[in-house]
């Protein structure tokens, strides 16, 4: 399997579906959107659609895999040796509201291991991407993380959650130590772009709890082919299925897992 011949296909195809999603964004019709599970948790035909042609068009390039997908318009698998693992539409509520900050998520799992990673801005038509053994890039420009050694020279992204409410409070006091020790925290609603951001050295750090392996696992990739470094709350590697994520430049990582254990306590059940 050629990994940097499939994700240039996979670059191709989310250019194409994002081209879809735009077209899509200029017209949409508010009355057409859904509420999945939580109150604030969103979906449209625009998310189903796009997943579908993505899924399509993934099983030509790699028919044996599996997929793992957000929006179940095809068989969730994640015993195949390969799995795709897709957001059609990060950044729904975004896209939903008019807010230009929005994009796809593609990554390839060959058992447990990231080995191909793709998110696609749609508004900034940037193709952030990586595959195992070469560096990240965005469109043609290969990235890196960003040099700064500590929190106080470190601009931050959070997002919020749609429920686990219990832990507000925590994680309010983690959001207060943090703008009080960096540059600021910014939400801009969309955590495979928050973390393609942190890969290019536009943000230092990106946390979030309540995140689903859809959400995370292209960014995380390309963050770490880029130097950062991705955990779990704890320090550990359950970051990808276990809702909690800390990444960082590989510069601050400590410091933020510092804040962030001081006020966070037992994990969430997954």
């Amino acid at each position: 399997m050629n990994l940097s011949d499939i994700r240039n296909e996979v670059i191709r195809l989310s250019r194409d579906v994002g081209a879809f999603i735009e077209r899509e964004c200029n017209s949409f019709d508010r009355s057409r959107i859904e509420q999945k599970e939580g109150f604030n948790n969103l979906v449209s035909y625009v998310d189903k659609e796009s997943e579908r042609r993505l899924v399509t068009r993934l099983r030509e390039l790699v028919p044996q895999a599996g997929f793992i997908t957000e929006e179940g318009t095809v068989e969730q698998a994640r015993e195949q040796e390969y799995n795709w693992i897709i957001d059609p539409l990060d950044g729904t509520t975004n896209f939903l509201h008019g807010l230009p900050v929005f994009a796809i998520s593609i990554a390839l799992m060959h058992h447990k291991k990231i080995v191909l990673g793709v998110v696609y801005e749609i508004n900034r038509q940037e193709c952030f991407h990586a595959v195992a053994g070469e560096p990240a890039r965005c469109n043609d420009q290969v990235i890196s993380a960003s040099p700064a050694r500590t929190l106080g020279e470190s601009l931050l992204a959070t997002g919020f959650p749609y429920y686990h409410f219990e832990k507000r409070d925590e994680y309010l006091a983690i959001i207060k130590e943090f703008l009080e020790r960096t540059h600021g925290v910014r939400r801009i609603g969309s955590a495979a772009v928050d973390l393609a951001y942190v890969a290019c050295g536009r943000f230092e750090g990106f946390f979030e709890y309540n995140l689903n392996a859809w959400d995370v696992a292209a960014g995380t990739f390309i963050l770490q082919q880029a130097g950062g470094t991705v955990s779990d709350f704890s320090g550990g590697d359950n970051f990808l299925f276990g809702g909690e994520l800390c990444s960082a430049n590989g510069q601050i990582h400590a410091e933020m897992l510092d804040v962030i254990q001081k006020h966070w306590g037992n994990p969430l059940p997954v």
